[in-house]
């Protein structure tokens, strides 16, 4: 009797492992159709604290693809943070570093890279953004971002007296451009990252699918 269980328990383990790597081929088959439905690179914009860099992450860990942050790319290299760029350079000479930055970024492939929120200011880097992937607009209300940026002492765009202000007005100047070169625009404020994600991967996947876009510019 003690025989027939090991050989029972073993067989059932046995059983189990032949179903995990089932289910394992089957998810991996499903992440690499829709990674292949996807194409090559996503490129994130929005605004500071529209959370361009935790859906980019949870992005590319679902779609198997290496997730860039320009802004911590370019901390790494000059080994500052953004804000004693500013102090140093002042923005002119930061928005110079990172158009140079970019250009390098998007020579790579397969990644989800999260910009920096004033990268779209400059016209040739839209133009770059817009040939070497599809550009994904996270859009959040100035209410939103004020909450999520009120403590942040490392953006050097945000240190004001009056943050919501600050926030409205580089929301009025930012928002139009970035519905102009975004191929995908998603509230990132209506839903949880998951549901975020989700929704992001059938929209990059399939196109007809993006039915939402132009009536959420237009908001």
């Amino acid at each position: 009797m003690r025989h027939f269980c090991v050989y029972a328990v073993c067989n059932i383990s046995a059983t189990i492992v032949q179903m995990e790597s089932s289910k394992q081929k089957v998810t991996m088959k499903k992440a690499n159709h829709v990674t292949k439905e996807v194409g090559s690179n996503i490129l994130l914009v929005g605004m500071m604290g529209a959370g361009k860099t935790t859906v980019g992450k949870s992005l590319a860990s679902y779609l198997n693809k290496t997730f860039i942050d320009s802004d911590h790319e370019i901390q790494e290299r000059t080994g500052v943070k953004i804000s004693v760029i500013f102090e140093i350079e002042g923005e002119a000479g930061f928005r110079k570093r990172e158009a140079e930055m970019l250009r390098e970024l998007l020579k790579i492939d397969n990644i989800v890279l999260a910009t920096g929120g004033g990268v779209i200011l400059n016209m040739e880097n839209r133009e770059l953004l817009r040939r070497n992937g599809t550009i994904v607009y996270l859009r959040a209300t100035v209410n939103d971002l004020w909450h999520r940026t009120r403590h942040d002492k490392n953006r050097p765009m945000l240190q004001t007296m009056d943050l919501q202000a600050k926030l409205a007005e580089l929301y009025d100047q930012r928002d139009p451009i970035y519905c102009e070169i975004a191929h995908i625009v998603v509230e990132s404020g209506k839903q949880n990252i998951r549901q975020m994600v989700k929704l992001l991967v059938q929209q990059l996947a399939y196109p007809t699918l993006r039915i939402n876009q132009t009536k959420t510019r237009t908001l």
